[in-house]
């Protein structure tokens, strides 16, 4: 096939900058692997929309078929674990116009889903046990650091949210924990 008659490229980041298929690797991550019948019910849509929406991230890489299915039934699994915003940076062509008009559209789609998921917090937070609500919810802490700083303090962040991912596995007083992390500047951008 000639330059000119190809079709366009498709990311793994434009494929994801769509509400529903945002919403599928966001259940998949959290709630685990899943038919299209399930996911249909817990996104509360039709099943064909969303059996069509997984093939479109299974043909980018960021589903995968479990192989657990029978039949016509798939079971799909997420193959990323970072958030959506984090895997936008191994995807995204800074210098492409599309690309970084999706990453744009990912980030706000994200913000709006944690925003939810603040907000369900909030207002579930008295049911769950006393010891828990401490250690939940919304907090800020604020560092003076250089760029190089800020990148070190990312990985190591991520290496010990790694590590009690793996800690929690198996023990049953362990709950899963969405545990999000935004750092945002403070002072103004330089001039």
């Amino acid at each position: 096939m000639s330059e000119l008659t190809s079709p366009p490229r498709r990311t793994a980041l434009r494929v994801l900058a769509h509400p529903l298929r945002s919403r599928l690797l966001a259940e998949l991550r959290v709630h685990g692997d899943a038919t299209a019948t399930e996911l249909a019910r817990a996104l509360e849509t039709n099943t064909g929309a969303t059996s069509y929406h997984l093939r479109q991230l299974a043909e980018v890489g960021l589903i995968e078929d479990s192989g657990e299915g029978t039949g016509r039934r798939r079971v799909w699994r997420a193959t990323i674990s970072p958030g959506p915003t984090e895997a936008s940076g191994d995807i995204l062509d800074p210098d492409d116009p599309d690309d970084v008009a999706a990453a744009d559209w990912l980030a706000r789609d994200y913000l709006e889903h944690f925003t939810g998921r603040a907000g369900d917090w909030l207002d579930s937070r008295t049911e769950w046990p006393e010891h828990w609500q401490p250690v939940l919810g919304l907090e800020d802490h604020l560092v003076l650091v250089t760029a190089e700083q800020m990148t070190a303090l990312s990985e190591e962040l991520l290496e010990v949210l790694e590590r009690y991912r793996r800690v929690g596995q198996g023990n049953p007083a362990a709950k899963r924990v969405s545990f999000y992390t935004c750092a945002l500047p403070v002072d103004r951008a330089p001039s």
